[in-house]
């Protein structure tokens, strides 16, 4: 019996290969001085706000990378932290006329944060709270604000926490608190003020512009006469131009400065021209007023305001359910733990609950925190945050993840993972780091939205100036034209097409424990034609365990199983491990060997029960003169064809049994393959194993292709051979021998079980150790890639479409000229009908 360099459970990686190592880890070290924060931003209400506010960050000295997503109204930023910081890139955001949502609490994990104190008044105040701060451990710096009664302290956080903080200051003989505990919140309480702003808005114009029409038309409504002042329509439009319409009038003037155009731009130019124009005829008719007095457009500039407002507030509404993942998943967040603190149990705020803490969990409690079982037994249901709906068994050394339900016993663990440390703060994480981010696909649609404006405006100017110099129809109907064409323009459908079905999509993911890391690996996964998958770890256990157990001779299996197990008691091999292991399952108490040798490259000799027992290959027998029977050989050739490790073991001699071990294939791989293959994929196996051993395993389950004998540094390598003969390659692992390989591929899958690092390589992570995963994975980008086309589509033809409309194309051949209201209707339902598409995503299940 020996080491097998083909084994991951018997190898350990180390630098042995000096390029590879240096390459990789260099990477590793200069990513951990990046860092990358998400900032919600308000005040956008189109794709050329985000675009605008983009081209400022990218401007910013330090900043690597910026991406803002219009539909989750999030800035995802890539800094190095030398060069510029949180407060420096807000600044920027909010030079470009927007406001970036920024909290004490963004900072904390990076140990600092703001805390509120409570009758810090005056200068004696702040010199006794900062000097008992700056006595504290951990504390690096702090800063007292009186005037504001907020103190602002840098610390380590290995050292010290919050709770620790604020207890200081209190000792101090001040109350402190934390004004807000996470930016979530304050996102929240942003979205219901704009959403009620908006409904109030909404009244007020509906009311006034449902007089205002009235007014306009006396001819059409017999008691309209008392309001069909021109004066008195001019002082009612007022309020609802200049208040109901105040976001639109505001993102124009943004625009401006930032000199560029976007929909607000449409809208004031359009509205103002026609409350202008009328305001004019009301105030000056010598100037305006040549003959019979000419069309009022009160009732359009009211009515358009009032209707694209209504179509602002459906769309906000319709945006807040997109992130719902996310809601769901800090709704999962328990908030107090009860923990062993002086020998007494007590219940505390999940805040308050340190790594190391003992903590208690009774049946039908949600655990607080990550950790490690060290008392007591139960089964948790963790389908919150991997969608696998049977509860798993949990034991002494189990790891439990906080969130998770407690189902039947009652257990204690040690927390290992708190705050942004848990599983479930990571899953979060991740899911509101993807939906911030950008596809690829979504560039045509910036590069459209970034030109579109400015061509309406031309469209609308040159399409007046041909129907009133050209073919003269007059000004009322050259100026219906120009506003008209103003309105019914619609970028902001092209701005929601893509992030809006981004959202749901990954949302969708996390839902069934699939997380997506960013937008271009959901568009990507469904142009891959070929699935490399590793073998140790992911499409088997890695972990050796016994697969079959023959007995000869006057032995029974239990006999020869006690006899292996005890033998080999003290050896620390992974073949060892695995007869133990069934041993142990069986219930088969071991006996303690009295002699105990390990014979390298052949196996071991132990003395159980008095009895000498031999444990090994064909050279170990040899060795200690033990024939061999024929039928012996014959069970040996056949379990190594089907590629497993086969042991003698002879008792006193004489040959007692086989006792095969192997790395034993997922129970869902073989599933897995098959539906891969069904949806046209080409699967391959990658592995270090021969190739006779390696293509045994492949046919079990059904891959036709196998790389085999490849040396750890080499899977990037022919990774990239897939690549340039053409192939679109996604590679799916677990280990780190694996990151290299992930991060070559065009889409790296991540086992969850995996280690940190090829998690962190990975663009799809698997937080269940499932294959069918993998499957459900692609058909979620199919589905979602789709949904955007569809998005895409509605929103190009339907400008293609109605701005030629609204132009005049159809009036010369059917008399039909659009009414800048219907014009407001139709742009204002465009942008809601693409939300709502991609809303309807929320009803799929990926399909294995």
């Amino acid at each position: 019996m020996h080491l097998n360099p083909n084994n991951k459970a018997s190898r350990i990686f180390i630098p042995s290969y000096p390029k590879l190592f240096i390459s990789f880890y260099a990477e590793i070290f200069l990513a951990m001085a990046r860092k990358k924060l998400q900032i919600p931003v308000s005040g956008m209400h189109c794709a050329n706000c985000a675009l605008t506010i983009e081209k400022q960050l990218k401007r910013q000295q330090g900043v690597l990378n910026a991406s803002v997503n219009y539909a989750s109204e999030k800035a995802m930023v890539e800094f190095e932290e030398t060069q510029t910081n949180l407060q420096k890139i807000a600044h920027a955001i909010n030079e470009t006329g927007y406001k970036a949502i920024i909290e004490e609490q963004q900072e904390s994990s990076a140990g600092n944060v703001v805390l509120k104190a409570i009758g810090v008044n005056n200068p004696h105040c702040a010199n006794i709270i900062s000097v008992a701060l700056k006595n504290t451990k951990g504390v690096i710096g702090a800063n007292v604000d009186f005037a504001a009664e907020k103190v602002a302290i840098t610390f380590d956080p290995e050292k010290t926490n919050i709770p620790k903080l604020i207890k200081v200051i209190k000792d101090a003989g001040y109350e402190a608190f934390e004004e807000k505990t996470a930016t979530i919140d304050r996102e929240k309480e942003l979205r219901q003020k704009e959403i009620k702003t908006l409904k109030q808005r909404l009244i007020v114009g509906g009311i006034l512009s449902a007089i205002i029409f009235i007014g306009s038309f006396p001819e059409w409504f017999a008691f309209a006469e008392p309001i069909s002042s021109p004066a008195l329509l001019m002082i009612l439009t007022i309020p609802v131009q200049f208040w109901v319409g105040k976001q639109f009038l505001r993102g124009a003037i943004i625009a401006l400065k930032n000199k560029t155009a976007d929909m607000n731009t449409l809208i004031a130019v359009g509205t103002l021209a026609a409350f202008f124009y009328s305001a004019g005829v009301v105030l000056f008719p010598r100037i305006f007023v040549i003959g019979e007095m000419p069309t009022l457009y009160f009732d359009t500039a009211a009515i358009i305001i009032t209707l694209i407002l209504l179509g602002r507030y459906f769309e906000a509404i319709a945006k807040g359910k997109t992130s719902e993942a996310i809601k769901k998943l800090l709704g999962l967040q328990p908030k107090t733990a009860r923990v062993i603190r002086n020998g007494k149990e007590i219940e505390i705020a999940i805040s308050e609950v340190a790594v190391g803490d003992i903590i208690i969990v009774k049946p039908g409690e949600k655990i607080p925190v990550d950790g490690i079982v060290v008392e007591g037994s139960s089964h948790v249901d963790e389908s919150m945050l991997t969608g696998e709906s049977m509860p798993v068994k949990k034991e002494k050394n189990s790891n439990v993840f906080g969130a998770t339900i407690n189902k039947t016993g009652a257990f204690r663990f040690k927390a290992t993972g708190i705050g942004e440390k848990t599983a479930l703060s990571q899953i979060i994480k991740l899911v509101e780091e993807a939906q911030a981010s950008k596809a690829p696909i979504q560039k045509l649609a910036d590069l459209v939205s970034s030109y579109f404006v400015p061509i309406v405006i031309i469209l609308a100017v040159l399409s007046a100036l041909f129907w009133y110099f050209i073919v003269p129809q007059g000004f009322v109907f050259a100026f219906t034209i120009f506003i008209a064409v103003l309105i019914i323009a619609c970028p902001c459908a092209l701005g929601l097409a893509t992030p809006t079905a981004i959202m749901v999509g990954t949302g969708k993911g996390a839902e069934q424990g699939i997380l997506i890391k960013n937008a271009e690996a959901l568009e990507i996964a469904h142009k891959i034609d070929t699935i490399v998958f590793d073998k140790t770890g992911t499409l088997t256990k890695g972990k050796p365990s016994v697969t079959d157990l023959i007995a000869f001779n006057v032995f029974e299996e239990k006999e020869l199983l006690q006899f292996a197990a005890s033998a080999e008691k003290n050896s620390e091999h992974p073949l060892a491990s695995a007869i133990i292991e069934a041993a142990k399952q069986k219930n088969i108490s071991l006996i303690e060997p009295v002699k105990f040798e390990a014979i390298e490259g052949k196996g071991v000799y132990a003395k159980v029960k008095n009895r000498n027992v031999l444990i090994g290959n064909k050279k170990l027998l040899e060795q200690f003169k033990v024939v061999t029977p024929i039928e012996a050989d014959k069970k040996l050739s056949l379990l190594q064809e089907q590629a497993k490790t086969a042991m003698i073991v002879a008792i006193d001699s004489k040959i007692a049994g086989i006792i095969a071990v192997a790395d034993t294939l997922h129970e869902n791989s073989k599933e897995a393959v098959l539906a891969l293959k069904k949806q046209g994929k080409k699967v391959v196996m990658i592995t270090g194993d021969n190739e006779k051993v390696a293509k045994a395993i492949a046919s079990q389950i059904g891959i036709d292709e196998v790389l085999a004998e490849v040396l750890p540094q080499d899977k990037e390598k022919k990774i990239k051979e897939l690549q340039l003969s053409g192939r679109k390659v996604a590679m799916v692992g677990d280990g780190i021998n694996d990151a290299p390989a992930l991060a070559q591929s065009d889409l790296g899958i991540a086992i969850g079980s995996g280690t940190d690092i090829a998690i962190e390589t990975g663009s799809i992570v698997l937080i269940k150790n499932d294959l069918r995963d993998v499957v459900k994975a692609i058909d979620l980008s199919n589905y979602t890639l789709k949904k955007i086309k569809q998005n895409l589509f509605w929103a190009f033809a339907y400008n293609i479409v109605l701005i030629p409309v609204a132009m005049g194309a159809l009036f010369p051949f059917f008399g039909i000229l659009l009414n800048p209201v219907l014009a407001a209707g139709a742009m204002a339902f465009s942008s809601i009908s693409v939300t709502l598409n991609s809303l309807s995503m929320k009803s799929y299940t990926p399909k294995v």
